[in-house]
């Protein structure tokens, strides 16, 4: 089997997925890397996606741990070569599925970093010291009061058209992975840091009216391709902020101020339902990783303060 061969079989399915799960972006381009990187080993092999067996597919799994690839790297892979081979046999390329009794390295459990509502506070603090003008410090003030209040994905937070927060909103429309909509809810210095970003957003594409070109569509423009901030451009601009609170940078990601949001929540009594929806996860099991993270916080609060725990 050629590579294009292989590299057709990966692109019809990744277009079908697509159109027919309405699978995320983000979502299409890791199935897309994992595939690749499978057709890659398939074809060095010698081997062909029309006959290959289950056996062949376990050696490439293990040829995956011996590179020292995560468990959850591992068990990612081996969903995206499952999803292959289902179409494979829906569409009646194979006469079988080889990886459909194939039992993978499963996910490891671990809880979720996050960040004590001092460290969020010096974030958000640092946030208003940083950048070049002071349009470009209202623009990062805004995106992580805007992360913060409402627990978006970070490619849901640079994504964000202009026209889902005009009008002051107390509740903004995000469309989330696979084209999900759900409501999520503006706090009072959420809705104050929008509007000052916004009149900077105004003066800018004012500027660019008398140009004769085209206005932005979204909340946090750039030059881009997408015509947005980029996921990577954020998490540098996240790294900055942390250095400037005086955080461990390595620590900060995003994700991690999503996680501090939720736990934030579920500490101050929110209900787990309310979270789900808001964070937008499908199943609620999802969202139940958030009550271990504080279990094991009120565990290590009577472990610390408690008499009797005292050695």
């Amino acid at each position: 089997m050629s590579l294009s061969e292989a590299h057709r079989w990966i692109s019809t399915f990744l277009d079908a997925n697509a159109a027919e799960a309405g699978a995320a972006r983000n979502t299409q381009l890791a199935y897309g890397r994992d595939l690749r990187d499978f057709a890659d080993w398939v074809v060095a092999e010698g081997l062909d996606f029309a006959t290959l067996t289950r056996d062949a597919i376990e050696r490439y799994l293990i040829h995956c741990a011996a590179q020292g690839l995560a468990q959850s790297t591992r068990a990612r892979r081996l969903s995206a070569i499952r999803q292959l081979f289902r179409f494979a046999y829906a569409e009646g390329w194979r006469s079988d599925d080889p990886a459909s009794r194939i039992s993978g390295p499963g996910k490891s459990k671990s809880l979720p970093v996050t960040l004590s509502l001092a460290q969020v506070e010096a974030l958000l603090a640092a946030a208003r010291e940083t950048g070049r003008s002071p349009a470009e410090r209202r623009r990062n003030t805004c995106l992580m009061e805007l992360l913060y209040a409402t627990g978006l994905r970070v490619t849901e937070l640079v994504s964000l058209p202009v026209a889902a927060v005009r009008g002051d909103p107390r509740m903004i429309l995000v469309r989330g992975k696979g084209g999900k909509e759900r409501m999520v809810p503006l706090s009072a210095p959420a809705r104050a840091a929008l509007v000052a970003w916004l009149a900077d957003w105004d003066a800018q594409a004012s500027s660019l009216r008398a140009k004769r070109q085209p206005e932005p569509r979204h909340l946090f423009p750039s030059r881009g391709r997408d015509g947005h901030l980029s996921r990577v451009g954020f998490y540098l601009l996240l790294k900055d902020i942390a250095l400037r609170a005086g955080l461990d940078a390595g620590r900060i990601s995003p994700h991690v101020l999503r996680h501090a949001f939720a736990t934030h929540l579920l500490a101050g009594g929110a209900d787990l339902r309310a979270i789900q929806t808001l964070l937008g996860h499908a199943d609620v099991s999802t969202t139940e990783i958030y009550t271990h993270v504080l279990e094991e916080r009120l565990k290590s609060l009577v472990l610390d303060h408690h008499p009797l725990a005292k050695t």
